[in-house]
């Protein structure tokens, strides 16, 4: 085929693929960095993602609405019901993208990250179902993209959060922040974890100089989650170190 004809394929391609993404796809991506600033917008982008993701199902509004999802049940569900109906909503979302293209890794973080949340929202003795579907995404994003940073903040936590007898972990928890921090040392939400490991591993002195650095830190690399969710939770682990707690 000539080049020419080539090169008219692929233009047209790539319009119908921008078509299909609704706008608010790209809104997110301003928006899911900088929702402190106004916390309101993310619950026009759902509402909008979620209509978008029902009259057009491209992969990348899909992600979108399992992205916002996540970050809305988190920061302005008032209720566990809110939460845990956003969670699954994402879940979903995230889901029917796997279903299309395993091989798509964002979509399975935000299958795994709103499946874990969903349990650990909804007690994690009663979601333990749940586990083999996280661990799964898990060891499929690390073998797919070993550099895809965010994957650690959720390894890292399910080794946290879940029972020792069945599979929790506080050193390979520990092991999981510390490689994510080695890809993105300002992804201070690897910081918090990182801290609170180390707090439950009794090495409190260590812990303190994580967490310090994520209250100090100038360059977060997402200044909304700094903001809303780092470092209100890096000064009460602090306070924690300091009056023994």
């Amino acid at each position: 085929m000539k080049p020419l004809i080539l090169a008219a394929l692929f233009l047209i391609a790539s319009a119908v693929n921008a078509a299909a993404q609704s706008p608010l796809v790209a809104e997110l991506r301003r928006v899911s960095v900088r929702y402190h600033e106004d916390p309101s917008k993310l619950d026009t982008l759902r509402e909008g993602l979620d209509k978008a993701a029902a009259a057009d199902p491209h992969p990348q509004n899909l992600v979108a609405l399992a992205q916002v999802s996540f970050i809305w049940a988190d920061v302005r569900a008032k209720t566990q019901e809110e939460k845990l109906q956003a969670y699954d909503v994402g879940r979903k979302a995230a889901k029917k993208v796997v279903d299309a293209d395993p091989k798509h890794v964002v979509a399975r973080f935000w299958l795994a990250t709103n499946t874990a949340r969903w349990g650990q929202t909804n007690g994690i003795v009663r979601s333990l179902f749940l586990l083999p579907d996280v661990q799964r995404e898990i060891r499929a994003i690390l073998d797919m993209d070993p550099g895809f940073p965010p994957v650690y903040v959720l390894a890292g936590n399910v080794y946290y959060e879940v029972p020792g007898l069945l599979g929790g972990d506080l050193a390979k928890s520990e092991e999981m922040f510390r490689k994510g921090l080695e890809l993105d040392p300002k992804y201070t939400m690897l910081r918090v974890g990182l801290g609170k490991t180390l707090i439950k591993r009794g090495k409190p002195d260590e812990a303190r100089r994580e967490l310090t650095a994520v209250v100090e830190e100038r360059s977060p690399r997402n200044l909304a989650d700094w903001t809303v969710k780092d470092v209100p939770e890096a000064k009460r682990l602090l306070e924690g170190i300091k009056t023994g707690s």
